[in-house]
């Protein structure tokens, strides 16, 4: 059985399974990325619930695994060479399960770094726009009476889309006829930005002629579903 011990991270959220991957995390847009890779891999893993709202991932605990104080996280008892593995930032976790599990990236070199070119496009662009988008025209934002950082937002959101919008004509997935990592890291932004954030009409996604279908076949996998509730919420 793993000696998990060291980790500071375990005296607050303890493994009963310490021999499974240890998942901290909420379900987030950022954080199901984690949670539906799991789920679509079958790796055996335990969830532990971060909240946030509780400022829960900026304990000494959390930040001892993650010094940014961001979720999702990762606590693997068997990683390389069979040691422990502490790893956060989503698209790197995600590269990683990929190459343990052996799913949802190429073996083929050059698709393989199209495919992490692609995750790195919504680290680097969805997420962070989205997430703008949602703030400026749903939360403390809002308030704000001079409407140019929601445009400005706005805009450039609508122009990741249409990014992602060519980049799907043709193709079933981001990567072609084969579901990925791309896909994975993509899904929970683009649901986030039309539900939750009520962001459908200001961004024009139904003028898309590519991304909803998309959309619509990626939750439609039922490990999608399960992974868009885990952790589940108190």
């Amino acid at each position: 059985m793993p000696d998990l011990s060291d980790f500071p991270i375990t005296k607050r959220w303890p493994p009963r399974h310490p021999d499974r991957i240890q998942l901290y995390s909420l379900n987030t847009p950022n954080g199901v990325k984690i949670s539906i890779m799991l789920e679509e891999t079958g790796l055996p893993y335990e969830p532990h619930l971060v909240d946030i709202s509780h400022n829960q991932s900026h304990t000494p605990e959390f930040l001892s695994l993650n010094p940014n104080g961001k979720i999702p996280a990762i606590l693997d008892p068997d990683g390389p060479g069979g040691k422990p593995l502490a790893l956060s930032e989503s698209g790197a976790i995600l590269i990683y399960l990929a190459d343990k599990s052996g799913r949802f990236i190429s073996g083929d070199p050059a698709e393989r770094y199209q495919t992490i070119q692609w995750v790195f496009f919504q680290n680097a662009g969805i997420g962070p726009m989205f997430g703008q988008v949602g703030y400026f025209s749903k939360f403390a934002g809002r308030e704000i009476e001079d409407k140019r950082p929601l445009q400005r937002y706005v805009d450039e959101s609508k122009r990741l889309l249409g990014v992602l919008d060519s980049r799907l004509d043709g193709r079933d997935w981001i990567m072609g006829a084969d579901y990925s990592i791309a896909d994975i890291s993509t899904l929970g932004w683009v649901r986030n930005l039309i539900t939750f954030y009520e962001a459908r009409e200001l961004v024009a996604f139904d003028s898309l002629g590519n991304v909803p279908a998309w959309l619509e076949r990626g939750l439609a996998r039922p490990a999608v579903q399960r992974g868009l509730e885990i952790p589940k919420r108190g």
